[in-house]
């Protein structure tokens, strides 16, 4: 990297320093500790350990052995760390992970990747899976209380948004794709900030938008509207369509259920949408009727043409609708299988553009079934119960408007059980609190209520 990437990470480290100890201010060591590997693990998913790759080098699309083995080290050594900081003090809510549903789905993949056509690549990409799923489900539980945590995601926030901005200004052949990428030229302008691809990033900052609304409801009135409004203008920049497309719409969504009292009224607010966007895309290529109703929209539902993706997708499907073909192993190499005439170029994509197809292709229709029943169905019922016994509704909508738009995101995008990829990590860090929400209470909650039955004591006396 140049002499300006260099003084980039120079001045970011140093702005770093500065944040994160007014962020970190009052409290004890241990406590800071947890807020630090907190802040580690979300730095570690949005930042990486490789950012601003140079897309006009040839190697960028090798995988570097070297850089994957760090990779698995880092994320399994801050997972057990998080696991050693949680485990005295929050047995209770690691043993409520311990669901008939949840262990049925780890025993499937098990028994996906013990009969994977690839079962040395299943192994070793679930080995990374685990280590980020896990770091990004115990994230809630890492801050002591309820503030930290909200410092934990603004800090993280602005460290990112400072990246990616001294990126765009500092060293923008690192940080914007240009007419000379290997892959892709056509995307020359769009800003990618420290991301590989403005298709991480877009969706990534409609992420950050709804952290900054969050921040700015529970009274960080400068680091709340601030992420909000750099990730805003950064997520217009990128031109991510889909991403922009989804920010206002979700967020509008999630404040409709917010509003709306009942479960099976928030089901068909959430999910009616979602299966007929599902239909009108995956499903335009099973039925005839639904791929005429689809040419008569004003839009492309098909995404400028992968419908021939997602025939290819089923055609997998259908020669291992059980077991599938293995997790996270199809994709790498499928251009020796056989494609409509014309459609040929569908065997060059890396993954079907459909988060629930491509999990249908890679572990089957059983554990289709089972991730629906877990990161679909169950956090909606969870949201209503932390609604209904008042447990943190500003968190609790964070974790509700993070959760909708992967849901809505998965049905043009692939990231469900994608190992390191930021979006699945934020969805399962969403998911994972709206399952403590319905259980627990957050400790400035609890704290709270105690302090006004002393308060209440006292002038009884």
């Amino acid at each position: 990297m140049d002499r300006s990437a260099a003084d980039m990470t120079e001045i970011e480290a140093r702005s770093f320093g500065h944040v994160l100890r007014d962020g970190l201010a009052g409290l004890n060591a241990l406590q800071a500790a947890r807020c630090l590997v907190a802040i580690g693990a979300l730095l570690l998913v949005l930042v990486t350990l490789d950012p601003f790759p140079d897309l006009r080098n040839p190697d960028v699309t090798t995988v570097v052995g070297g850089r994957m083995a760090l990779t698995y080290v880092s994320w399994g050594l801050l997972a057990a760390v998080a696991v050693l900081c949680v485990a005295a003090s929050d047995a209770p809510a690691l043993k409520s992970l311990l669901t008939p549903l949840h262990l049925c789905l780890v025993g499937w993949l098990v028994v996906n990747i013990a009969f994977s056509e690839s079962r040395g690549v299943s192994l070793q990409r679930f080995v990374l899976a685990a280590s980020v799923t896990s770091l990004a489900v115990l994230l809630p539980l890492l801050p002591p209380t309820q503030r930290s945590f909200n410092r934990c995601l603004g800090i993280a926030a602005l460290v990112l948004l400072a990246l990616c901005y001294l990126g765009v200004v500092l060293a923008p052949q690192y940080s914007i794709h240009t007419a000379l990428d290997i892959t892709e030229p056509q995307l020359a302008g769009d800003w990618r900030g420290s991301f590989g691809h403005k298709n991480v990033a877009s969706p990534v900052m409609t992420i950050l938008v709804y952290v900054g609304i969050y921040l700015s409801a529970v009274g960080s009135f400068v680091m709340g509207p601030a992420v909000a409004a750099l990730a805003g203008i950064f997520l217009i920049f990128t031109g991510g369509k889909t991403s922009s497309v989804l920010c206002l719409a979700i967020y509008a969504l999630a404040s409709l259920v917010y509003v709306t009292p009942g479960l099976w009224l928030k089901r068909i607010i959430c999910f009616v949408p979602l299966i007929a966007m599902n239909l009108l895309t995956v499903g335009s290529v099973m039925s005839p009727a639904l791929g005429a109703m689809t040419r008569l929209l004003p839009l492309d539902p098909t995404f400028t043409g992968r419908s021939a993706i997602w025939e290819f997708a089923l055609a997998a499907v259908a020669e291992k609708p059980i077991i599938g073909h293995g997790y996270a192993a199809f994709w790498d190499d499928v251009t020796a299988r056989q494609t409509a005439q014309g459609a040929e170029w569908a065997t060059t994509a890396a993954h079907s553009h459909n988060s629930y197809l491509d999990l249908a292709v890679t572990i089957g229709l059983p554990g289709l079934l089972l991730v629906v029943l877990v990161f679909v169905l169950a956090p909606l019922g969870n949201f209503q119960t932390a609604q209904a016994r008042s447990r943190s509704g500003a968190l609790a909508k964070l974790f509700l408007t993070v959760w909708l738009f992967g849901l809505y995101y998965g049905a043009t995008e692939t990231f469900l059980l994608d190992r390191q990829n930021p979006i699945w990590f934020m969805f399962a860090l969403a998911v994972a609190g709206l399952h403590f929400l319905a259980r627990f209470q957050c400790v400035e909650q609890r704290e709270s209520r105690d302090a006004d039955s002393l308060s209440q004591s006292g002038r009884s006396r």
